[in-house]
């Protein structure tokens, strides 16, 4: 690690978060340290105190959807993390990840080859942004993108075989955080934090 970059240690929920959250600390000029979780929600949830107090000594973000579980981000936050450590970024998208990546509409629109019409303005609005994906998904041009995002008829599948394998390839290729924060206030505030996180950082060096 080069002198005075920040390295940021990271727990997801899953293989898609990370190469989101890897995207964002790039963009933030820090890089990515050792990664946590990617089994699931409840799983980073319970391990969050450790995680805390493992911010005490070094910079972390962790990341979670808000899913259902309330309605609105701050006080899911509070909740779960009442005191967060200084160098601890906990950030929770609204409601599900899924609606960060098609808050850059024309790059989204591109990769799925669909009109970007089709893509909502506002994702953090959505209920289910995951399922708004595969639906936008059953609409594309490119058979790999069908049959790789949207189940089978009958399979009992909420997504395609492929599903994660794609987004994490659109996360790579061609989602643009900076122009996906001006649809996403959720991922704005992200940004901001993180931001802040790697300013702090810098000055405790």
């Amino acid at each position: 690690m080069a002198a005075g970059i920040t390295s940021i240690t990271i727990a997801v929920e899953g293989p898609t978060d990370e190469a989101v959250a890897r995207r964002l600390i790039d963009a933030a000029g820090a890089t990515l340290g050792a990664v946590y979780g990617k089994s699931g929600k409840p799983a980073v949830l319970q391990r969050l105190n450790g995680y805390n107090a493992a911010a005490r000594f070094s910079p972390w973000l962790v990341m979670v959807d808000l899913d259902q579980d309330a309605d609105c981000a701050p006080p899911f936050r509070a909740r779960h993390l009442p005191q967060p450590a200084e160098t601890m970024c906990f950030r929770v998208a609204v409601r599900e990840t899924e609606a960060w990546l098609m808050a850059d509409r024309d790059a989204l629109a591109d990769f799925l080859s669909v009109t970007p019409a089709r893509i909502p303005l506002q994702p953090d609005e959505i209920p289910q942004p995951k399922q708004t994906l595969v639906n936008l998904a059953s609409h594309t041009r490119r058979r790999d993108i069908r049959e790789g995002m949207v189940p089978r008829p009958g399979s009992g599948r909420t997504v395609g075989p492929l599903y994660t394998s794609l987004l994490i390839q659109y996360v790579r290729t061609h989602w643009r955080p900076e122009v996906a924060e001006l649809h996403s206030d959720s991922l704005r505030r992200c940004r901001l934090r993180l931001r802040e996180l790697v300013a702090r950082a810098a000055m405790n060096h």
